[in-house]
């Protein structure tokens, strides 16, 4: 039986829905932690992101909490990956520019980067760094600019930093003012949110 749903939640739905960007994406490349992961989720909710690739290689697959900020994964689309340059190449195919995280000399500054344009950016592992089959794929390499002693951010929060800064430049472009997604996509991703 049909779960009943009251109008105002559908049109809550209908809205975030008309808000998702299609073409922007994160992929976690074994990304150890499930609290960093269900942070990452939120993030992605928050920012309209509506799916994630996760490439898991050597670190386990997290299991992700039912509660707190676990609840993101409600929201977005999963796709698992064991083949890092098919993953890859998927994504170029499909017309993205793939950026990952990092600090060598070559890396830029994350505001350099236009992110109105189709958009995959893989996250790192919080110890062993970017997945060397990725590193072969994916030559453009960006970081978060800190004025402090400390190196890094965690990876939830570099996540967090990224996807403001492509909402900052999508908002600007209005790209969040039309949907992304065709009438017939919207019409199936509102049949799945209603059932939720």
């Amino acid at each position: 039986m049909p779960k009943a749903i009251t109008e105002r939640r559908k049109q809550r739905i209908d809205q975030v829905l008309a808000r998702r960007q299609k073409d922007l994406t994160l992929v976690m490349d074994n990304i150890w932690d499930p609290h960093n992961v269900s942070a990452v989720l939120r993030s992605c909710d928050a920012f309209g992101i509506p799916k994630v690739h996760l490439y898991y290689t050597h670190s386990p697959w997290p299991e992700l909490a039912k509660k707190s900020s676990a609840s993101g994964k409600k929201w977005i689309e999963r796709e698992r990956h064991q083949d890092g340059k098919a993953m890859v190449q998927g994504l170029l195919d499909q017309g993205y520019q793939v950026l990952r995280t990092g600090f060598s000399e070559k890396a830029r500054p994350v505001m350099d980067f236009d992110f109105t344009r189709p958009t995959a950016v893989v996250l790192s592992n919080e110890h062993s760094g970017t997945a060397p089959e990725i590193v072969e794929m994916v030559e453009d390499e960006l970081y978060i600019p800190m004025q402090g002693m400390v190196q890094s951010f965690n990876v939830s929060v570099a996540a967090a930093i990224i996807l403001y800064q492509a909402f900052v430049q999508r908002h600007a472009a209005g790209m969040y003012d039309q949907p992304s997604f065709s009438e017939e996509e919207l019409e199936r991703l509102r049949r799945e949110w209603y059932e939720r």
